[in-house]
């Protein structure tokens, strides 16, 4: 059907209701129903439509966010994986109107496919194709069967529970290249023949006398080789009839994975069995039966949390050794934590169970809030604490060999002046704040009825990361948002989620304005609204991109004038000529903040003809950013190979994800363009330049950031002499001062644990998360197995209905039979399975489907995990079930 001919249809689709009778010619249009729509044919065949139903939550949440889905998906990077939730001429569609029209059009009618989609899975499978492309947009796409993080609840209808995401900082092993020998680029070390340098041999002797040790040495000097040498000496050591096993911990996917490749080549040459566990293979190997089977594995280390608390692995006792990467991260809620609590828990206890060897490695231990070198030894060793170690290596025999490996840049500040005057920053914010008003006038709509006071911001300046923030946390609160009109509601939001982000966009272009050119700035607005044209362009997108386009022969005439040049690039292009002026082979790396950043300083130096000669290359991460898609893992590798190997590519461009684990020997000149964060990420950063006589600028208008870096060299030295003076400490008294740290550490954390697990024996209501019915009180809710809760008492049946389940399964003593939802009509929410357990036939439910009523107040809450509602556990009784 041509687009013209459903124009018609759609036109005239009165008359066609008016004149056929469906009932006539059901019988011709199944069997064409189960090709493209098999969700409706099946519900046709047996007049079941609660699937189709279910899906009128996810239309809804996607209406609203239609206007970020546009601005923020790139269609063409998800396409094939949500390719089967859609018809395949909607598919070539899609790709044509991408082709034809631009990404934004192309996002709005995958938007309007996904719209009309009658696949139960479609909501699933776009979260999890989000994910996978690292979109932005899947922060605002809440899907209650979130399938993608840690802990497999295998009776809850193979949901897997999210636990508590963190970011933490890494640092990335340096490898290949392992000793720091000089190896050819693309050529991969045999690791049998590497010989050790003597200051790794000086770092790996305290961990090879069975010390429990943090090694602590600068990027590049190969802490993971020295692992490597730690690992096989403990391996060797045991007498016959008696193995060691060693477990490594990676933080992250990518180092997991590297790790995994670089001891698999080293230990399986000398007869050792190797293998890993992630999140992204827990579901498909058993972790039991790897730990078992295998001298060294390497794991993410929720993965042992996971399994420490399930008991698929019995104790920390089956492990000899226990390597700890980026150790530093060892605090707080981090899984390393979680698994020294278990540690700990079996140090202090008094059990005589063997404890394994622990190691940790890291470039810098830091000093956490430390203002003085006593407070710094103070956190110093409580790190040593967590991790149960009574020494610290460092290199001090070797340094002068250490030196001719690692240089260290010569530092300088630059602090530029900003422009005297910004007419280009003083039209852009006044369309802000016309765009502001615009929104609350939507507020003051609803009346009495307020979003949480979510449009208020303190302090409120455009052009900053504070700024992104609170439009974030408007759009998410707009998710959550209700009214009984559910047009209205869809209208309202539609209509934030617009204004918010136009607002983005404008404060995303003063940030490029501040740090670049002003061309580059308005060239990343022109793109934006020539793409709203191109897309849907509705009255909200008219009236703004009027008022936009208002202004633009202003915003043009100011940026090609030659008086508002940006001070800092001229200050940035003054560095770099010098530089290259006093050495013609020098190798730059050029940190910004962001990626609109990066792309506008690759076109300046392009388009410069005193720095042209530099070729710059980019590396950025791998996620989505509005329509800019991230560097793929190959891309980066790429990008980097040709910055080693290139001569011509003599120049960096990159965002964070350049200053962890990049091993560039040539490179001499590091730049922080208006770039500074904590003491550990800046020895990471400075230890990218390791070419001798390396530098590193730090080009910034603002005198707060050369303060905070000169902090952060402070903190630095008073990280070393610290770490100096602890390792004069008599190692006697370094135990005992760790030991009393552990003690301390452990009451206060029983304490908080008890305190924290108080059951709440109250009567509570369940009530339907979706339609509010009542399903059950709380006193009838029973615990099986420790983990799974079901409800008991005939009343509860008649609350929920059943239906087979599309993937029924046997789990130990269970086998999970059917689906069940909410019998209210027009409900039917998925409130969890049906089983057959032992003998009985039981509903288990999950919390994340009811609404908690408190019986006196009538206040409700909400719980993701039955471990966040501290319910009293009545466990589960075979002779109560039989009365």
């Amino acid at each position: 059907m041509s687009a013209e001919d459903r124009q018609n249809l759609h036109a005239f689709r009165d008359y066609v209701v008016k004149t056929v009778d469906p009932t006539y010619i059901l019988s011709y249009m199944a069997p064409w129903f189960k090709d493209g729509y098999s969700g409706l044919y099946e519900a046709i065949e047996t007049w079941d439509f609660r699937k189709i139903e279910s899906l009128e939550e996810y239309r809804l949440l996607l209406k609203r966010l239609q206007p970020e889905f546009k601005t923020t998906v790139n269609p063409k990077d998800i396409l094939p994986e949500i390719s089967g939730c859609l018809i395949s001429q909607e598919c070539e569609e899609i790709i044509q109107v991408c082709s034809n029209k631009g990404l934004m059009a192309g996002a709005e009618k995958m938007a309007e496919c996904l719209l009309r989609s009658d696949k139960e899975n479609w909501p699933k499978t776009l979260k999890l194709a989000l994910e996978i492309e690292e979109s932005q947009f899947s922060q605002l796409w809440i899907v209650d069967k979130d399938a993608k993080n840690v802990e497999l609840k295998v009776l809850e209808d193979d949901e897997i529970e999210t636990s508590d995401i963190q970011i933490f900082y890494k640092e990335e092993p340096e490898c290949p290249n392992l000793s720091q020998n000089p190896s050819p680029p693309s050529a991969s070390p045999t690791f049998t023949q590497l010989k050790p340098r003597n200051y790794q041999l000086e770092l790996a002797l305290p961990a090879k006398e069975g010390k429990n040790t943090i090694i602590c040495a600068p990027t590049g000097c190969g802490k993971t080789f020295v692992s490597l040498l730690i690992c096989e000496h403990h391996l060797k050591k045991f007498p016959q009839g008696q193995k060691g096993k060693v477990v490594f911990f990676a933080i992250q996917l990518p180092v997991y994975e590297q790790q995994k490749s670089v001891f698999s080549k080293y230990f399986e040459k000398l007869g050792y069995k190797v293998a890993g566990v992630s999140g992204a293979t827990s579901e498909i190997v058993s972790v039991e039966e790897i730990v078992e089977n295998n001298d060294i594995i390497i794991l993410t280390p929720q993965i042992l949390v996971n399994s420490l608390r399930k008991g698929t692995v019995p104790s920390l006792s089956v492990f000899t050794l226990m390597i700890f990467d980026e150790c530093h991260n060892t605090g707080k809620h981090h899984p390393y934590n979680m698994i020294m609590f278990n540690y700990l828990d079996q140090k202090l206890g008094g059990s005589s169970d063997p404890l394994p060897q622990v190691i940790g490695l890291t470039a810098s231990v830091g000093t956490g809030d430390a203002k003085n070198t006593t407070e710094a030894m103070e956190y110093i060793c409580k790190l040593c604490a967590s991790l149960d170690t009574s020494v610290i290596a460092t290199v001090k025999d070797n340094l002068e060999e250490l030196e001719e490996i690692v240089y260290k840049p010569q530092k300088f500040f630059r602090k530029v002046k900003l422009r005297t005057t910004d007419r280009f920053k003083c039209i852009i914010s006044q369309l802000m704040r016309e765009t502001e008003s615009l929104a609350k006038k939507i507020f003051d709509e609803l009346g009495t009825v307020t979003l949480e006071n979510v449009f208020q911001i303190q302090n409120r300046n455009f052009g900053t990361q504070k700024y992104e923030q609170w439009i974030l946390s408007v759009q998410k609160t707009c998710i959550l948002f209700q009214l009984p009109d559910k047009e209205e509601e869809s209208r309202i939001c539609k209509a934030l989620y617009l204004y918010t982000s136009h607002l983005r966009k404008y404060n995303d272009a003063l940030i490029i304005n501040e740090h670049a050119r002003m061309k580059d700035a308005l060239d990343y607005l022109k793109d934006f609204f020539a793409n709203v044209r191109a897309a849907g362009f509705d009255e909200i997108e008219q009236n703004l991109t009027w008022r936009f386009e208002e202004k633009l022969r202003e915003l043009e005439s100011v940026s090609m004038d030659p008086g508002n040049e940006n001070p800092k690039l001229q200050d940035l292009s003054f560095i770099l000529q010098e530089e290259y002026h006093l050495n013609p082979e020098s190798r730059t790396i050029l940190f910004v903040k962001t990626r609109a950043l990066v792309d506008a300083l690759k076109k300046w130096i392009e388009e410069n003809s005193e720095l042209s000669f530099l070729k710059p290359g980019i590396l950025t991460g791998r996620g989505k950013t509005n329509q800019n898609t991230g560097m793929t893992l190959p891309a980066q590798k790429c990008a980097l190979d040709a910055f080693r190997t290139d001569g011509d590519n003599k120049i960096l461009i990159a965002t964070s994800v350049a200053d962890e684990g990049i091993d560039i020997a040539q490179c001499n000149l590091v730049i922080l363009y208006e770039y500074v964060g904590n003491v550990i990420r800046m020895i990471q950063t400075r230890g990218r330049g390791r070419a001798r006589g390396s530098k590193c600028f730090l080009l910034t208008s603002n005198a707060d950031v050369i303060e905070k870096e000169k902090i952060n060299i402070y903190k630095e030295k008073m990280m070393n002499d610290s770490i100096l003076r602890l390792q004069t400490w008599n190692e006697a008294v370094f135990k005992e001062k760790v030991l009393q740290i552990q003690i301390q550490e452990k009451l206060i954390r029983d304490s908080q644990g008890k305190v924290e697990r108080v059951p709440d024996k109250e009567n509570k209501k369940l009530l339907c998360r979706k339609c509010k019915g009542f399903a059950c009180y709380t006193s009838d809710i029973r615990v099986v197995e420790d983990c799974h809760y079901t409800v008991v008492g005939d009343d509860f049946r008649k609350c929920y209905v059943s239906k087979l389940h599309p993937k029924p399964k046997s789990f130990g003593y269970f086998e999970k039979t059917a689906k069940i939802f909410c019998s209210r009509e027009n409900c039917s929410h998925d409130w969890g399975i049906h089983v057959k357990y032992k003998t009985f036939e039981i509903p288990v439910i999950k919390i994340e489907s009811f609404v908690v009523e408190d019986i006196a107040t009538g206040a409700q809450k909400l719980y993701a995990k039955w471990r966040d509602f501290l319910l009293e556990k009545i466990p589960f009784d075979a002779a109560e079930m039989s009365k």
